[in-house]
């Protein structure tokens, strides 16, 4: 399978502030957030198309979401995720002392997942066993 190495960006994005308002389990919120925003040269690299399934990787963690087209012009190599629990599986957790763990600028790799399915949010947050409470 055909790969890139990307920068990803995160952030927040109109289509996210909308479809919260309809709750983070709708399947707006889903459509909304799962996606990552990939530039066409770039897409025509891997041989995909945008509505197709992709895999985001970094040094921290892999997801599967929904390529779709940039809602602003990005360069060539650099890809935007909205701010979502499936952007936090490739960010790290590391602060470097500031409290805030980076959200630009992550080196990645993009290739096709088109058989993959995207998991749904209950699915993601069952991968992490909650802390019991100290009783």
């Amino acid at each position: 399978m055909p790969k890139i190495q990307v920068t990803l960006l995160t952030g927040r994005s109109l289509g996210q502030g909308r479809a919260k308002e309809q709750g983070k389990l709708s399947e707006l919120y889903l459509e909304s957030v799962a996606c990552c925003e990939v530039q066409h040269e770039d897409l025509q690299n891997i041989g995909l198309e945008y509505g197709n399934n992709i895999r985001v990787t970094s040094n921290h963690g892999s997801v599967v979401v929904k390529v779709v087209a940039p809602t602003q012009p990005l360069p060539r190599g650099v890809v935007f995720m909205p701010y979502s629990i499936w952007a936090t599986q490739i960010l790290g957790s590391d602060t470097e002392g500031t409290g805030m763990p980076t959200y630009k600028c992550i080196p990645c790799t993009v290739e096709p997942a088109i058989d993959e399915k995207i998991m749904s949010i209950e699915e993601l947050t069952k991968k992490f066993p909650r802390k019991r409470s100290r009783s």
